[in-house]
């Protein structure tokens, strides 16, 4: 089975999408299931992960509602408040919900580097652990040690790092990122999304610009943790849909049917604790 293990859906009404501005006029509208279907036959993938692209709970109940009426959606990566003194419950009441496989908070937009380091965020990991949850790490470069000292002292927590942690394909710089994904890499189990990486390159990228960033990550976390993704429909500002599929399979052409299969699909299974 194919999964895109990171793709978003919204609804331009629902009011909840802070970043989403109309000066993103490519991606300025409504984006739903009879959207995404076409592509994801053409292309052959069977499933996909959604993600949640407001930080509301209400975002990720309506997420979850799509997904009871989409049988490709095999999972939904939703959002509370981590810092709410009832985040525990919020993520329990969650997750009775079959679909919801993880979480995320946004911590991209989050000023503070250490936040994720608040004592007061533990209740929160701790209820992601104990309803079986996986939780996607959306940061930046600047986020990575802060959150190599956080998988320390969480280290039986499941962990998606989206999009590869955002490297800087655009300016050309691997130093440090390259150095602390390594470091995340060899002393955790987080898996890595390969994902995102489009948007992050220069408006006129080639398969060229991505693959030392590609293949950092596949000689760190190796191809059994690393997990592709689409983050269509945002990849559109910077290509379609079809074009990072050519892409992906130009990146991972020397590897093997096993481990290409385990990256396009085996270990979004695993990592989301999907059936496949």
């Amino acid at each position: 089975m194919k999964i895109d293990a990171h793709q978003h859906f919204w609804a331009l009404a629902r009011g909840d999408y802070g970043w989403l501005t109309p000066d993103l006029s490519q991606i300025y509208r409504d984006f739903g299931p009879d959207d995404l279907a076409p592509l994801l036959q053409a292309q052959g993938i069977d499933g996909t992960i959604l993600v949640q692209a407001a930080p509301t709970v209400a975002e990720t109940e309506y997420l979850l509602s799509l997904a009871d009426k989409t049988p490709f959606i095999k999972g939904v990566v939703g959002w509370v408040d981590f810092d709410a003194p009832d985040a525990s419950a919020q993520i329990a009441k969650l997750a009775a919900h079959p679909a919801l496989v993880g979480l995320r908070s946004m911590i991209q937009d989050i000023a503070d580097p250490n936040w994720m380091l608040g004592t007061a965020l533990t209740p929160a990991f701790e209820a992601i652990q104990s309803n079986d949850l996986t939780f996607d790490a959306l940061t930046l470069p600047q986020h990575l040690g802060p959150l190599r000292q956080l998988l320390a002292r969480h280290p039986d927590m499941r962990v998606v790092i989206d999009h590869g942690s955002k490297p800087l394909i655009r300016d050309g710089v691997l130093g440090g990122w390259a150095e602390d994904m390594a470091a995340i890499a060899q002393g955790t189990n987080a898996f890595c999304k390969l994902s995102g990486f489009v948007t992050e390159a220069a408006p006129d990228w080639t398969v060229r610009d991505l693959y030392p960033y590609v293949d950092h990550l596949l000689n760190t976390f190796g191809p059994s943790r690393l997990i592709w993704g689409s983050d269509w429909p945002v990849c559109t500002l910077a290509g379609s849909y079809e074009r990072w599929i050519d892409a992906t399979d130009e990146l991972l052409s020397e590897l093997s049917t096993n481990d290409r299969a385990a990256i396009l699909g085996g270990n979004a299974a695993k990592a989301y604790h999907v059936r496949i």
